[in-house]
C-alpha cells in the first residue's frame, strides 16, 4: 500500500542543492508540505524560488537550533536526511585522519543529530530516509574513509527499524550523481571523471539527482518498507 503525500508534513535536511533538492521537487509536485534546511540562506533562496517549499536556515550539527527548528514545524509524516560534506576520500597511506574526522562531522553527525532531534516529533505510520553512498561496500582504493562514514549509517538502519517501528526508517545508497558535490574538482576533470564512470557502469550513463529522488520516493511511499538499504548506484555494486 502507498502512502499519499497530498497534505503531508515534510522536511527535506540538505533540500537546497543536489538529491535533496531533487526529491523536494518531487514532493512538492504531489502536493506535500514541503521545508527543505541547509546551512546556506542563498542556496536555500534559490531554490524556493522554483519549488514551492518552504525554507530554513539550520545547521546539522547545532543540536539546539536542530530541537528549536524541529519544535516550531510540529508533527511530521516524513523525513528525509541528505545532508552530506565532501571530506573523507584519499588512499588511507595518505590521508590526513583529520580530514576523515571533518568528513564524519560533515556527514555521520549531522544526519544522527538531525534524526534524533526530529524523533519527537515523527507521526508513528510515517518514514525517514537517509541519503548514505555506495562507498560503503564498493570497496574501491580511496575510499576506506568514505566508506567507514556510509557504512557507519547503513549499519544502523536495520537495528532503528526495529528500535523505532511503527515508524519506518530506511536508506537510499547512490553511486556517481552529477550534483555539487563534484564541485571539488575543475570542470574539465570532473567530465572526464563522469565520462570514465559512464564506460565502466551497467547503465551507460552517470545518474542525475532526479534518478536517486525517485528512489528516496518509492521508499517514503512503500508502507511496506523498513529497515533497508536501497542500491541506487547504476550497476556501481556489481
Amino acid at each position: 500500500m502507498s502512502a499519499s503525500f497530498e497534505n503531508a508534513r515534510i522536511v527535506v535536511a540538505g533540500g537546497s542543492s543536489g538529491i535533496g533538492l531533487a526529491t523536494a521537487t518531487l514532493l512538492a509536485a504531489e502536493n506535500a508540505h514541503v521545508t527543505i534546511t541547509g546551512r546556506s540562506a542563498a542556496r536555500l533562496q534559490e531554490a524556493v524560488q522554483t519549488i514551492a517549499a518552504s525554507a530554513a536556515v539550520v545547521d546539522g550539527n547545532d543540536r539546539p537550533a536542530l530541537d528549536e527548528f524541529f519544535a516550531a514545524q510540529g508533527s511530521i509524516d516524513h523525513l528525509v536526511i541528505a545532508l552530506s560534506g565532501a571530506k573523507g576520500a584519499g588512499m588511507f597511506k595518505d590521508l590526513q585522519l583529520d580530514e576523515l574526522r571533518a568528513g564524519f562531522e560533515g556527514k555521520f553527525w549531522p544526519q544522527l543529530q538531525t534524526l534524533q532531534a526530529a524523533l519527537p516529533y515523527m507521526r508513528p505510520g510515517g518514514s525517514i530516509t537517509l541519503i548514505t553512498a555506495i562507498s560503503a561496500i564498493a570497496k574501491s582504493p580511496g575510499t576506506s574513509g568514505l566508506a567507514a562514514i556510509n557504512g557507519a549509517l547503513e549499519l544502523m538502519i536495520p537495528g532503528l527499524a526495529k528500535e523505532l517501528q511503527p515508524l519506518r526508517i530506511n536508506a537510499v545508497s547512490p553511486g556517481v550523481v552529477d550534483t555539487p558535490w563534484w564541485d571539488f574538482l575543475p570542470a574539465a576533470a570532473k567530465a572526464d571523471t563522469f565520462s570514465q564512470y559512464a564506460a565502466q557502469l551497467p547503465t551507460g550513463k552517470v545518474a542525475a539527482a532526479g534518478d536517486v529522488a525517485e528512489a528516496v520516493i518509492f521508499l517514503m511511499h512503500n508502507t511496506n518498507t523498513t529497515g533497508t538499504v536501497l542500491r541506487c548506484d547504476g550497476g556501481f555494486s556489481l
